[in-house]
């Protein structure tokens, strides 16, 4: 198991979210979202290098600046 922030997922890998950083106003936009401890996300792209990253949380598809996904903590199945 790997842990990594969300920018570093590439498209199309999956993902459990393990840890949400920031204050608490900015984890309750998250967790509004659908991007909670223990759910699995799967990157759909990133829009190019500042832009942000999209993902997949069960069958919504949202858009994540990428400030707030550098403090969205995952862990994947990655080779160790």
């Amino acid at each position: 198991m790997i842990e990594k922030p969300l920018t570093e997922l590439a498209p199309g890998e999956e993902a459990e979210v393990v840890a949400l950083g920031g204050g608490e106003r900015f984890q309750s936009r998250l967790r509004a979202l659908g991007l909670i401890e223990g759910r699995k996300v799967r990157n759909l792209s990133r829009i190019g290098r500042g832009g942000p990253v999209v993902l997949l949380i069960d069958r919504a598809q949202i858009a994540v600046g990428r400030g707030m996904a550098r403090k969205i903590m995952v862990r994947t199945n990655g080779d160790e």
